[in-house]
C-alpha cells in the first residue's frame, strides 16, 4: 500500500470555528498552565539541589516526577478566564512576552505566577484603554468640520497698532518730548524759533 494517495489529497484549508476570544482566552490560560508547571518544575529542583547537598546522596533517578500541588481554585480562574476574554489578539503576543519577562526577572514561587499574569493583563487592559482613547480622540478631531476653522481666523485678526488699553507709559510719552534722533539718522523736525 502506497502513500502517494494520501499525500495527494489535499484537504481543503478549514478554518477555525472558534472565535478571536475563544482563541486567545485559550491561549493565555495554556501560558498561565505551563508557567505554573514550569515554576512548580524550577522549585522541585531547587529543593532537590539542596537536598543533595544536605544528604549528599541523590535519588532523583529513583523518584518519578509528581502531580502538581498548586491549582488555581475555580473563582480566581474564572476571574482570570473573564480578564482574558477582554484582551484584543493583536495585545496576545505583547501580553505573553511581558508576562515572561516579568518571570525571568522575579523567578517567583508557584502562588506567585497567577498574581503576576493578573497583574499583566491589567496592565494590557490599562494600555488598550489608553490607545482606544487617543485613537477616538484622533477620530474626532479628523472628522471635525473644517469650515470653521477659517472663520476663526477671520474673526480673530491681530492688530499690534489698534490697542485701547491705555497705560501709565502712554501718558508719559504724551508729556515728554520726543527723543533726539540717534547720530545715524538725519534730523527731520523743523527748527523752532526761539
Amino acid at each position: 500500500m502506497s502513500l502517494i494517495p494520501w499525500l495527494r489529497s489535499e484537504a481543503p484549508p478549514r478554518l477555525s470555528s472558534r472565535s478571536p476570544a475563544e482563541m486567545v482566552l485559550e491561549t493565555l490560560m495554556m501560558e498561565l498552565a505551563g508557567q505554573m508547571r514550569e515554576a512548580e518544575r524550577q522549585k522541585r529542583e531547587r529543593n532537590n539541589t539542596v537536598r543533595k547537598i544536605c544528604t549528599g546522596v541523590d535519588y532523583s533517578w529513583l523518584a518519578s516526577t509528581p502531580r502538581l500541588t498548586y491549582d488555581l481554585s475555580p473563582g480566581e480562574r474564572l476571574q482570570l478566564e473573564d480578564v482574558c476574554a477582554k484582551i484584543h489578539p493583536s495585545y496576545c503576543g505583547p501580553a505573553i512576552l511581558r508576562f515572561r519577562q516579568l518571570l525571568a526577572e522575579r523567578e517567583p514561587e508557584v502562588q506567585e505566577v497567577s498574581r503576576l499574569f493578573r497583574t499583566v493583563l491589567q496592565e494590557v487592559l490599562e494600555r488598550m484603554r489608553q490607545e482606544e482613547e487617543a485613537h477616538r480622540l484622533t477620530r474626532q478631531w479628523s472628522l471635525r468640520p473644517r469650515s470653521s476653522l477659517p472663520s476663526f481666523k477671520t474673526r480673530a485678526r491681530i492688530s499690534p497698532f489698534a490697542s485701547h488699553i491705555r497705560t501709565i507709559s502712554e501718558d508719559v510719552e504724551r508729556v515728554a518730548p520726543p527723543p533726539p534722533r540717534t547720530w545715524s539718522m538725519p534730523e527731520f523736525r523743523t527748527p523752532q524759533a526761539d
